[in-house]
């Protein structure tokens, strides 16, 4: 593990725990944060709202009011709470009716109790935090029209500790709605929190924090539940796993490639660069820099001319997992930071067909105006969850395959399943069917949900991204793949070990070698058949955090 996951294992042991953090503040303006400052967030970084996105909330908010002055379509105002037409809206003054305002009130109310009706167990704290953290964030880009408040508790809530439980199923991937809306009925007072460690009523958190209850109106309601940053949150766990992974992949292959005896051939330049795919370049070379100073450099008259293919196309499978990786990376970057509400409030809107009567009906003359939209659907993010999925199951496979070569004496010269000798036993005969397993169900966590579902809400919510779901998947894939990973590190420190018994002068790569010496500080050599579940949970361990 480097200096920097250190830390923020220790920052995430310390968030749980309730312990207060002491780290620096990261300032929301809504357009501009990274996954870095959202994780940061949540492991307890202070949040502050810029001054350009408080002023344009301002400006947002009462542009949704005007809207609603000039009876513009609303949600919690002029439509949606069953007011009658004819009901003025607005009184003398420029303020709004009592009546309006109780009415929408009650329709807020109405809505995020009705909505918050999730199952299943509570989403970890500190990806709640990453959710708030990514509302937040959203709402500041200014296109909501919340009262600012709504915004203030956000950030009350991510300052003080405050981590409204969320139970983890129950959304289509069209905006978590179910899920999202325990987060406003936890700011009505009317829910549970994480607060210093423990579920505690959300009244009681905020009357100890100093943090006043939420009185929503309008859109405030619709604002909090109609989004995705709780699968938003789930998927930019998918990519930080993925990207750790990937980071420990080309070390990881390089020394079973050492344990096979395996020829570089196949990661040279002169060999790649005649068909440069995207990062094919990136991932050789990755590869090559492990095997500085290795053996594998030197001739060897045992040494096969092509190796199977698990290991001559390897570098395929991580270059297209490098090319997933950043398509994830970068539709994240753009779902965090731009509103996906619906209806949308667009400051300063553009003219364009602003000349049809269609359009100009959502326009508030000089200000901007508030437009239906589909900004909700999130499915470029889903099929960039699905194709990472895909492409690390290509990963998985042919490590999978990689281990089981290693096992064969007709590719590596050495022992059967690597017994060591005076080994009469099964050796590492058995615990194949391990990574058989895993990859098995790689495979069926690989295959698309996005299309899945069935039509709901009288016909209308007729299509799914189930991207929550997807999520979940690339999540377990990449565990499953630490096993996996840990299962190769088994066989090929093995094969090292046994090589190094007839030279023990032989050379490794410096990346692999430092790899293998710590790996062998966790998981010693198998001089005799023993219990192998204790190894193969260390090996696991040893991906995860190195």
């Amino acid at each position: 593990m480097n200096s920097k996951q250190v830390v923020m294992a220790s920052l995430a042991l310390s968030l749980m725990s309730g312990s207060a953090l002491a780290m620096d503040s990261v300032v929301l303006d809504g357009q501009h944060m990274t996954q870095a400052q959202a994780w940061a967030i949540a492991d307890g970084a202070n949040v502050k709202i810029g001054e350009k996105a408080a002023k344009n909330l301002v400006k947002a908010h009462e542009l949704l009011m005007d809207a609603a002055r000039l009876g513009k379509p609303v949600y919690g105002l002029t439509v949606g709470v069953g007011l009658n037409k004819d009901q003025k809206l607005f009184t003398a003054d420029g303020k709004l009716s009592k009546a309006v305002l109780d009415a929408s009130k009650s329709f807020n109310y109405s809505t995020l109790r009705a909505h918050s009706a999730a199952m299943g167990e509570a989403v970890p704290v500190r990806l709640t935090r990453v959710a708030l953290a990514v509302r937040l964030n959203t709402i500041l880009s200014g296109q909501t029209g919340v009262q600012p408040y709504v915004a203030e508790l956000y950030q009350e809530y991510l300052n003080k500790g405050i981590t409204p439980v969320i139970p983890s199923k129950g959304t289509v991937g069209e905006a978590d709605i179910l899920m999202a809306s325990h987060v406003g009925l936890a700011m009505i007072g009317e829910w549970d929190v994480f607060y210093k460690g423990k579920r505690v009523s959300s009244v009681k958190a905020m009357k100890d924090a100093g943090v006043k209850p939420l009185k929503p109106i309008g859109k405030d309601a619709l604002s909090i539940l109609s989004n995705n940053s709780v699968a938003v949150a789930y998927a930019m766990k998918g990519y930080r796993d993925a990207s750790h992974l990937m980071t420990v992949s080309p070390t990881v292959f390089s020394l079973s490639l050492e344990g096979l005896n395996g020829n570089v051939s196949p990661f040279l330049p002169q060999t790649n660069d005649i068909r440069p795919f995207p990062y094919i370049k990136e991932a050789t070379s990755e590869i090559l820099n492990q095997l500085d100073g290795s053996y594998l450099w030197q001739l060897n008259d045992q040494r096969s001319l092509q190796d199977p293919l698990s290991y001559r196309t390897t570098a395929y499978t991580f270059a297209g997992a490098k090319k997933a990786l950043a398509d994830l990376g970068e539709v994240i970057d753009v779902q965090i930071n731009h509103s996906d509400d619906n209806p949308g409030v667009v400051l300063n809107a553009s003219k364009d067909y602003t000349q049809h009567p269609q359009v100009a009906k959502y326009l508030i003359e000089g200000k901007g105006g508030v437009f239906p939209t589909t900004n909700f659907e999130p499915l470029p993010v889903a099929l960039a969850v699905q194709g990472l999925s895909v492409a690390l199951t290509h990963v998985s496979h042919n490590s999978v395959m990689r281990t089981i070569h290693l096992s064969d004496n007709h590719f590596t010269k050495l022992s059967r399943f690597l017994g060591a000798p005076g080994n009469h036993g099964h050796a590492f005969g058995a615990i194949q069917k391990n990574f058989v397993d895993m990859q098995v169900r790689n495979k069926q966590l690989a295959s698309p949900v996005s299309f899945d579902g069935i039509p709901v809400a009288g016909n209308i919510e007729d299509t799914f991204t189930n991207l929550k779901l997807a999520s979940d998947n690339l999540i377990q894939i990449v565990d499953n793949t630490n096993y996996i990973y840990g299962l190769e590190l088994l066989h090929s420190t093995q094969a090292i070990d046994l090589r190094k018994l007839t030279n023990p002068d032989l050379d490794m790569g410096k990346a692999t070698k430092a790899m293998y010496k710590n790996y062998r500080k966790q998981v010693p050599f198998v001089e005799l058949d023993r219990p192998f579940t204790p190894d193969i949970k260390a090996s696991y361990d040893f991906i995860a955090q190195y």
